[in-house]
């Protein structure tokens, strides 16, 4: 009976130690030692040397006691924070372009393969020192560029494509009339050339006027789109300015008849 009773005293003490080992204070900090992160590649750059991954510790070695505290801390087994890796928003020269996307085309910096439009084309404000007044239109037939003056020494800039050679002109013009998803008729000496193009077309996006028409004076030619915005910056059309249909939508919408226009 006293064996028994030994015994017993024994047995309490022990739970008692126990008791107090769990009642003591939880820690809910993880350990401020943590490992670095493996470098992230450069997304434009040759990647970096393999670098060995840590081993992710087991249940039975975690640092955190495993369980629910583990994933309240690290997350999902095999989850793991990645970076957004989209490009950055900053200009980047863009690569030489495939032989056979035209001038005014290059190839996307982030689609290899995918033509893009030369950055140079696009519609942008720049510096003006000409002679000619605000609400001018000067187009420079060498350099594919349309300027409407802006005054204080500035101008939009839109990238076009201009007269094939022998088609090139220049001189002084007003707009005269102004159309939305203009209507096409090939005058008789495009037909004569082509003889293959039809003789009227409704306006809409297959239209080769393209989305606006700006007509100069009483001539056969104009400012307009073009479904075809791969030819912007070459010499492509029969006389006539063609845009991109945005950036002639948007001059369109700059100008009024009457606009005067330089061509050089």
């Amino acid at each position: 009976m006293q064996r028994i009773h030994r015994l017993s005293l024994a047995l309490l003490s022990t739970l008692a130690a126990s008791s107090t080992a769990l009642a003591g204070p939880l820690s809910l900090n993880p350990p401020k030692q943590r490992s670095a992160p493996p470098p992230i590649a450069s997304i434009y750059g040759a990647p970096p040397a393999e670098t060995a991954q840590p081993a992710r510790p087991s249940a039975a070695r975690s640092e955190y006691g495993g369980g629910f505290i583990e994933f309240l801390f690290r997350g999902p087994p095999g989850g793991r924070y990645e970076p957004s890796r989209e490009p950055p928003t900053s200009y980047r020269q863009y690569p030489p372009a495939p032989g056979d996307i035209g001038p005014g085309m290059v190839e996307s910096p982030y689609h290899p393969g995918s033509a893009v439009m030369d950055p140079r084309y696009l519609k942008q404000e720049v510096g003006y020192d000409g002679s000619e007044g605000a609400g001018t239109i000067v187009i420079n037939t060498r350099d594919r560029f349309l300027y409407l003056v802006q005054g204080n020494g500035r101008a939009m800039r839109y990238g076009i494509g201009v007269g094939r050679p022998g088609f090139t002109w220049s001189g002084v013009h007003h707009i005269s009339q102004k159309r939305q998803w203009p209507d096409w008729t090939p005058p008789d000496e495009m037909l004569k050339r082509r003889p293959d193009l039809p003789r009227h077309m409704v306006g809409g996006p297959d239209n080769p006027l393209g989305a606006r028409a700006m007509y100069l004076g009483s001539t056969l030619y104009r400012i307009h789109g073009s479904n075809e915005p791969w030819t912007i910056g070459t010499q492509v059309s029969s006389g006539c300015i063609r845009m991109r249909n945005e950036d002639v939508i948007d001059l369109y919408d700059r100008v009024k008849i009457g606009t005067k226009v330089v061509v050089i």
